[in-house]
């Protein structure tokens, strides 16, 4: 019982001082407007969203557009 205790008192130590210094000018989240960074903002997949459209566009390059930034190739090989 006295190691719960001790974990809780750990825990809630670490969140009051986490509170008490945590920064005003942290990054936020994508499409946030709070917070003092700017973002630039995160192209949709597709030709359509593009600026400079490529000639060609296939199946396997659509995957890999949709999938990006994610380190998994598309399936369709």
């Amino acid at each position: 019982m006295g190691l719960i205790r001790l974990a809780v008192a750990g825990a809630a130590g670490y969140a009051l001082y986490k509170y008490a210094t945590r920064d005003e000018g942290q990054a936020t989240l994508a499409g946030s407007t709070s917070g003092n960074r700017s973002f630039q903002r995160v192209r949709d997949a597709g030709t359509a969203e593009m600026s400079n459209a490529p000639r060609t566009w296939n199946r396997v390059d659509e995957a890999s557009d949709e999938s990006f930034p994610a380190s998994d190739p598309p399936s369709h090989y």
